[in-house]
């Protein structure tokens, strides 16, 4: 397995993978990102960044972080300097430590592009996610009314 940098070819495959990190719980959660879309729209942005793992030639997953505003805030907002991270792994590759390194990965190339931290947004009732990132330095800064919570890792 290798990773690497994500370009604009790789647009639909960050959609798909969007769709697996938002709707994950769900048999069938329907077409589209819907309200999620943000996180891939108009891809290529000054900012946007994306790694793709691939095995065999074919993406399994994906790390990407983009910077939203105030007025047009991700989830995961804490400030309009702060990148938020998603990050997908494809059902049949999960539980073998790729979203892990795709997480290393993508925190060194944060840091190599000068960014002081990163943040995202976790189902408040997943605490197995909720550990994961914690143990991977995310540290707790909001909860949304018992639906998600917001975490921050500093750089």
């Amino acid at each position: 397995m290798v990773i690497r940098r994500g370009g604009h070819q790789d647009v639909r495959f960050l959609r798909d993978m969007l769709h697996h990190a938002y709707y994950w719980r769900e048999r069938d959660p329907g077409k589209g990102p819907g309200p999620v879309a943000r996180y891939v729209k108009g891809w290529g942005k000054p900012g946007d960044t994306a790694l793709i793992a691939v095995d065999d030639g074919f993406p399994v997953g994906a790390a990407w972080y983009r910077r939203f505003t105030r007025d047009h805030p991700g989830y995961g907002f804490v400030d309009e300097e702060t990148p938020e991270l998603a990050i997908a792994v494809v059902p049949n590759r999960r539980g073998r430590g790729l979203g892990e390194a795709l997480l290393d990965a993508l925190v060194e190339r944060a840091r190599s592009e000068g960014h002081r931290a990163l943040s995202l947004s976790v189902p408040a009732d997943d605490e197995a996610l909720l550990e994961f990132y914690e143990k991977h330095g995310f540290a707790r800064v909001h909860e949304d009314e018992g639906t998600s919570v917001t975490m921050r890792r500093e750089l």
